[in-house]
């Protein structure tokens, strides 16, 4: 590319394609914020961001007015942005706790880990979403209470190949989020989703051929239970350890939610697995029901999305 021979100083200023982000200086920038801040705004060409190995202190926001940009590590074991806040430092609250926050549009992450290595004394998000059509390809989402929140309804998110750990309800919110091919690893007795989905918007969570694992000594686990009473949630062909309840799903202490809480599995398998003890309120899906559960119906309710 013409930048390419640029001299540094003078690249940095030619809106480049890609931009590399190295902690040793030998790339564009030191830090991905930096790199974020060079983007131009509302670009109608995309642009990717080459993390190099490293350990990236930083508490990121990608802004509402960076849209068509992929961010891509080198390694996704050691590509790292890591954060520790949590909501009981000075009254922050949970919202405010994020390591990564998304608010543009049409923004990729790929093999990179999202961290929040705070104690374990408060809820503390490492990922916190409100953008639309965002991808996130052979990450890992590391933390405990809260680990992803998705923060906005009516957007749509992507996860394929990832891993993402926590302890209670770390998977939250009210996006439309798809995850295929994703460990689910609890390492607390507790929950783990905990969606708002609201009630005119057709799907919330859907996990597919995801296997569900949890560390020693942790033997009960809900599949979820409803932030909001219009919750859904869908586990299908997935692998479901023995952690999981015979219930399956938990109403919130509230039973009301099991008249409006659109829980369901199809097809899953594994130990915890078994429905002959799950709450009569979660259904089991038919071949005929999960027809038209393909990706493609399941992100067009606003407007046509290209995952790939």
């Amino acid at each position: 590319m013409e930048w390419e021979g640029l001299p540094k100083e003078k690249r940095r200023f030619a809106e480049p394609r890609e931009l590399v982000v190295a902690q040793d200086k030998t790339g564009d920038y030191s830090t991905i914020a930096e790199a974020l801040e060079s983007v131009r705004a509302f670009m109608d060409f995309d642009v990717k961001i080459y993390v190099k190995k490293g350990t990236y202190k930083e508490k990121l926001i990608i802004p509402s007015w960076l849209q068509n940009v992929e961010i891509i590590g080198e390694d996704v074991q050691n590509t790292i942005i890591t954060n520790a806040d949590h909501a009981n430092m000075n009254n922050m609250g949970t919202f405010r706790t994020y390591t990564v926050k998304v608010e543009g549009n049409h923004i990729t992450f790929r093999n990179i880990t999202i961290e929040n290595n705070a104690p374990k004394l408060g809820q503390a998000v490492a990922l916190h979403t409100e953008g639309d059509c965002l991808r996130f390809i052979n990450c890992r989402f590391l933390g405990n209470q809260d680990t992803v929140y998705t923060g906005v309804a009516g957007t749509r998110l992507y996860f394929e190949d990832c891993y993402i750990e926590g302890t209670t309800d770390f998977i939250f919110g009210p996006s439309t989020a798809w995850f295929e091919n994703c460990t689910i690893h609890s390492k607390a007795n507790s929950y783990v989703t905990a969606a708002s989905t609201p009630e005119n918007i057709k799907y919330g969570y859907i996990f597919n051929n995801c296997k569900l694992t949890a560390e020693e000594g942790v033997d009960k686990v809900y599949l979820g239970r409803p932030w909001r009473p219009y919750a859904y949630t869908l586990f299908m062909n997935c692998e479901l350890g023995k952690h999981i309840v015979k219930a399956g799903w938990d109403n919130w202490r509230n039973p009301k939610n099991e008249k409006t809480a659109r829980y369901a599995e199809y097809k899953n398998t594994g130990e915890g697995a078994d429905i002959s003890q799950r709450v009569s309120w979660a259904r089991q899906l038919s071949d005929k029901d999960v027809k038209m559960l393909v990706k493609s119906e399941f992100y067009t309710f606003s407007n046509t999305w290209d995952l790939y």
